[in-house]
């Protein structure tokens, strides 16, 4: 782990995404705060002013809607949720609209949910949505669509989503937001913690002790969530900067604040990384040992032959957990065939493919 003179990746980059949560754009009250929200866009508008593309992923809906509601905490009940976000979207998305029009730009909403982008059709739709507001100039304001979500079908956190959105879109660079300036070494309110400036793989994180800091009440991420989103947005080629919203600035023009993940891996086929990151299974198919081999080494199809037994109530096209004898899963995959079909295809030696390996990922 070492730091630098200044960051080529980030100057580089012709286009990020930026994630800010909702403890960096709120007052303790709960309500947005217009002075961090012109901030955060002064920042994004300096990015675009050099030729950068910018897609921004903002949490706060939730939070915006608390006041007009009375509510001095985020309520824990879904559906008060949902109302809270009913409310308070439109007033973060105006917010943001006023504040780019100073800097002459035009905002647009895109609200995801995961089964919007788990479905091939919906994933390709949501990129060529991408692509042409991007080509139009246009600042997409990206949020988990949290008036419809249900714990089924959500992304989790705005820090994975916002990895997926950075794959999705072809982006050159992430950069999470957040009220922590970068990730330190032990929870940076004790003393004797250090800033870690550099990430170039797990190794790097072996003494480093993560911890869920950052201000309560608001949010819904720690340091576990944002380590997790820089893990799945490296290990697709996109390097990723972690550092305060107050540094938002200095982040996106290459200076060397907060802490820099670079890439680990190469971009891969988006159906497959949403499979592994934006899915929740729902069953499982238990593999003999040499089914296995076959999918873990040999990245092959899973054949009815390999399979042993099943859990979980699923249809065809949904997503499956593939586990070894011991129940462990080390593969996930869209299954071709209902749960209640699966009896009796167990142990046929004739060839019927239960998950075809163009839409399996290995754990």
């Amino acid at each position: 782990m070492s730091g630098g003179a200044g960051r080529e990746v980030v100057l580089a980059a012709r286009r990020i995404v930026v994630k800010v949560g909702s403890s960096s754009l709120t007052t303790a009250a709960g309500g947005i705060d217009p002075e961090r929200v012109r901030a955060l866009v002064d920042a994004l508008a300096a990015a675009r002013a050099r030729g950068a593309e910018v897609v921004l992923v903002s949490s706060g809906a939730i939070a915006a809607g608390l006041a007009p509601l009375g509510l001095a905490r985020r309520p824990r009940g879904l559906a008060a949720q949902q109302a809270a976000a009913a409310v308070g979207q439109g007033l973060l998305v105006h917010r943001y609209t006023e504040e780019l029009r100073r800097h002459d730009l035009t905002a647009g909403q895109v609200l995801l949910t995961a089964d919007d982008v788990t479905r091939r059709s919906h994933y390709r739709n949501a990129y060529q949505t991408f692509a042409k507001l991007l080509e139009l100039g246009v600042l997409p304001i990206v949020n988990e669509n949290d008036t419809v979500a249900t714990s089924e079908i959500r992304f989790g956190d705005n820090d994975r989503l916002a990895a997926l959105v950075s794959h999705l879109v072809h982006a050159d660079l992430l950069v999470l937001l957040s009220d922590v300036d970068g990730l330190y070494d032990a929870d940076p309110r004790e003393p004797g913690s250090a800033l870690v400036p550099e990430v170039h793989g797990l190794d790097d994180l072996g003494g480093v002790r993560i911890g869920s800091t950052g201000a309560a009440g608001v949010g819904t991420g720690g340091m576990e969530t944002k380590v997790e989103a820089a893990r799945i947005a490296t290990g697709a080629g996109i390097p990723v900067v972690l550092t305060s919203a107050a540094r938002a600035g200095e982040a996106v023009a290459g200076e060397p604040v907060g802490t820099l993940f670079h890439s680990t891996g190469r971009r891969r086929p988006t159906r497959l990384l949403w499979l592994a990151h934006a899915t929740e299974p729902r069953g499982t198919l238990v593999l003999d040992g040499g089914a296995v081999r076959a999918v873990v080494e040999r990245r092959a199809s899973l054949l009815a032959a390999g399979v042993t037994g099943h859990t979980g109530v699923f249809h065809a096209g949904d997503p499956v957990d593939l586990v070894d004898p011991e129940g462990r899963p080390v593969a996930r995959g869209l299954v071709n065939f209902d749960a209640t079909e699966v009896p009796g295809l167990l142990g046929r030696s004739y060839e019927r493919e239960l998950v075809h390996r163009d839409a399996l990922v290995v754990l």
